[in-house]
């Protein structure tokens, strides 16, 4: 599976961006997917999760109730909504898939995006 992310960009805080991560090369809905982010001088985090169909979805305590990940299986494709943003979401974004959904929690997947820079200026 290949995954390619996109919708970085430079947003000033309080704004919003839509993060999207295109899946390649196998049948998409067998994958649950992830958003990770990695922050300079940090390690790389957890942001979300979502399973097969969409149904069910799981986020890190710092992005509950802020960020939504959603996914379109028509569109092998899924999404991460930001909306106000703060400073401290500035990070390289990264999607992920795996078959199991503790495996793409933890960050052992087996697949990833490129990262897709996020800046938020305060």
């Amino acid at each position: 599976v290949q995954l390619q992310a996109s919708g970085g960009g430079l947003v000033q805080a309080g704004g919003s961006l839509r993060l999207s991560c295109a899946a390649s090369g196998g049948t998409f809905d067998n994958y649950v997917m992830g958003w990770f982010r990695q922050a300079p001088g940090r390690e790389r985090e957890f942001v979300a999760a979502i399973n097969w169909s969409g149904g069910v979805t799981y986020y890190a305590d710092s992005t509950k109730g802020r960020f939504t990940m959603s996914r379109d299986n028509s569109k092998n494709t899924v999404y991460l909504q930001m909306p106000s943003l703060k400073p401290e979401d500035t990070a390289v974004y990264y999607c992920a898939a795996d078959r199991d959904l503790k495996i793409v929690v933890t960050g052992q997947g087996n697949y990833w995006g490129q990262g897709t820079l996020v800046t938020v200026s305060s």
